[in-house]
């Protein structure tokens, strides 16, 4: 346990943080199970949906810092790659 009162401050709000991110973290590898679940069953109406929020939910993590926004795009990227494929494909 930390000595200074600014060291302890300090590590409560990281743990406040952990905390946040770990739910924003989550929520993003749900939904892009989701659209994976939607492509592999064929759903293009379903696909367009469920992709629209998993892109939403990488931008705004990218835009918190939780993630970086690098990885926010190559997500984005190899998911729409897999849209355009069942598109393509039927």
């Amino acid at each position: 346990m930390p000595n200074i009162k600014g060291a302890a401050k300090r590590h409560r709000q990281s743990i406040v943080r952990r905390d946040a991110n770990r739910a924003v973290k989550s929520s993003i590898k749900t939904q892009l199970k989701k659209v994976l679940a939607v492509i592999t069953a064929g759903d293009k109406e379903q696909t367009t949906t469920e992709t629209r929020l998993a892109v939403k939910k990488l931008d705004q993590a990218a835009a918190k810092g939780v993630m970086h926004k690098n990885k926010a795009s190559r997500l984005k990227s190899r998911l729409s790659k897999r849209v355009k494929a069942l598109q393509a494909a039927k």
